[in-house]
């Protein structure tokens, strides 16, 4: 018997309440070439996704097809439960985007500019004005509300625009490549935005080549190469039980990577005659035996510690590698 497709989709809704982003084997192509072939991944409600890649790779033409902007060749994407193919006017009530080259109207406060955004996204206008205060706290720019857009410094004027994308409190974010042209403090102060927002609840995704800077926020990224996900999913950049490690030895031992593997409860991700990133328990007392078991089988351990650039360090053992 054939089952309504509403029905389906109301099932795997229920099935999957705790993914709030699913994308199932995703193709888009251009007319001269295929952007996406057969993206999948899920995103969990309430985290901040990296979404990092090379030039060219994908990574804005997956963000739009994710804002419902763009239809795919073929695939789904479920936002909060609703496919971006036939309802997407309601994926963007739930949903903000930020493009990598967005538009500000310099001769509008903040406040105003605040308010015709709301009004933008169907809010009324008594509350339009509630609406724009509520973004402005939410960023920072409480006390800028009269200031012209036009005479912000360039991370206020960022500020300005994620406002805009979040006043009508949306429950997923897209942001691509928002720290672009910031200076330190500045991109300091995007990723402390971008924390606070999560913990209050949002679901980000974050396009950027500043890996260093993804660093500091978020939990999970997605590797995007030649239009696929490398190593087919998404990347745990950061687990509090089981952190990343770097060890180093002082001669060349073409056995490392096997003596490693062979332990209980390690797993290499990558290891060469000298170097290997691998995680491994927080307990001090197994760190130790490790140690202990190396020198005991002649390694020369010349330093072995937590590894503090996690992201980096996955991103460039997986691209390249298909």
């Amino acid at each position: 018997m054939l089952v309504p497709r509403r029905w389906i989709c109301a099932k795997i809704t229920v099935a999957v309440w705790h993914v709030m982003i699913e994308v199932s084997n995703l193709v888009y192509e251009y007319p001269a070439t295929r952007a996406l072939n057969g993206v999948s991944f899920t995103v969990a409600p309430q985290t901040i996704t990296a979404l990092v890649g090379p030039n060219g790779a994908g990574k804005t033409t997956l963000l739009r097809c994710l804002a419902a902007l763009e239809n795919p060749y073929s695939g789904h994407v479920l936002i909060d439960g609703l496919d971006t193919a036939t309802a997407p006017r309601d994926i963007h009530a739930r949903l903000g985007y930020l493009p990598d080259f967005y538009g500000l109207y310099d001769e509008l406060s903040v406040r105003r500019a605040l308010i015709f955004a709301a009004r933008a996204h169907g809010i009324a206008a008594a509350a339009a004005g509630t609406a724009a205060e509520m973004a402005a706290a939410r960023v920072g720019l409480s006390d800028r509300m009269e200031t012209p857009a036009g005479q912000l410094s360039r991370g206020l004027r960022q500020r300005l625009a994620i406002a805009q994308t979040i006043v009508h409190e949306p429950r997923v974010l897209l942001l691509d490549e928002p720290a672009a042209g910031l200076d330190p403090q500045a991109r300091r102060d995007l990723s402390a935005l971008l924390l606070a927002m999560k913990d209050q609840g949002m679901t980000l995704v974050v396009s950027s080549h500043i890996l260093a800077e993804l660093e500091d926020y978020c939990s999970e990224m997605i590797i995007i190469e030649g239009g696929r996900i490398a190593g087919g999913k998404a990347v745990k950049v950061r687990d509090v039980e089981r952190p990343r490690y770097i060890l180093e030895i002082a001669t060349a031992r073409s056995d490392l990577k096997d003596f490693l593997s062979g332990r209980a409860g390690l797993d290499v991700i990558e290891a060469d005659e000298h170097h290997a990133l691998f995680t491994f328990t927080r307990n001090p007392g197994a760190r130790a035996k490790l140690i202990r078991d190396l020198l005991a089988a002649g390694f020369e351990v010349s330093s072995f510690g937590e590894s503090t650039k996690a992201l980096e360090e996955t991103y460039f053992a997986r691209v390249g590698q298909g």
